[in-house]
């Protein structure tokens, strides 16, 4: 059973995403440690290519540091239809990447949310409704699935709030970027408790 893989995407893949990636799989580890790469998946992508091969931008790989994040191997990438069909949940950054999501995979569009939807909306999913997570891939992935079917519901046919995007802080200073890193972590952290409890 593959691992429960989650695409985050922002529109250059040196920024947001890739720290939304890299936060995430931290916060995987800090739940269960190593096996976590067995259980969850975390990968990130731009809806454009101009920054495909680069590393992250220095104040968001600065970031993932110092929150106890790996920057290792990190190559920015440009988003393809294959990386949506790979993903049981995708996190945008904004709703217009969310709307360039929907735009390529219509069908995907149940398990696309601007992450500030996402983390809002989590606190409200019944977890005795969930099935048991286990520590195994397929129970993990299940579970996920679940979540993910669950916020959806929560969503109904509201759509996200300006609030939830999170700003593109590229060019700025690193409070900015401590403020991003902070907005990710209010719905990375939750989400993995959620996930592997």
């Amino acid at each position: 059973m593959a691992p429960f893989t989650v695409l985050h995407v922002c529109m250059g893949n040196i920024c947001r995403s890739p720290m939304a990636e890299r936060l995430l799989a931290r916060a995987v580890r800090d739940r269960v440690g190593e096996v976590g790469d067995q259980l969850v998946r975390s990968v990130s992508a731009g809806t454009g290519g101009w920054h495909e091969g680069e590393e992250m931008n220095p104040p968001a790989a600065r970031q993932v540091r110092s929150r106890g994040g790996s920057t290792t191997g990190f190559e920015a990438r440009k988003l393809r239809g294959d990386f949506i069909d790979e993903a049981d949940l995708i996190f945008t950054a904004t709703a217009d990447q969310y709307d360039y999501v929907v735009a390529l995979r219509p069908e995907a569009a149940t398990r696309t949310f601007v992450m500030g939807e996402f983390g809002r909306l989590l606190s409200g999913v019944d977890k005795a409704a969930l099935p048991a997570g286990e520590g195994k891939p397929a129970s993990v992935h299940d579970r996920g699935v679940a979540i993910v079917e669950a916020v959806h519901a929560l969503r109904g046919s509201d759509g996200p709030l300006p609030v939830d995007d999170l700003d593109d802080p590229w060019g700025r200073g690193d409070q900015t970027f401590q403020r991003i890193g902070d907005e990710i972590e209010d719905t990375t952290v939750p989400f993995a408790q959620l996930l592997l409890s």
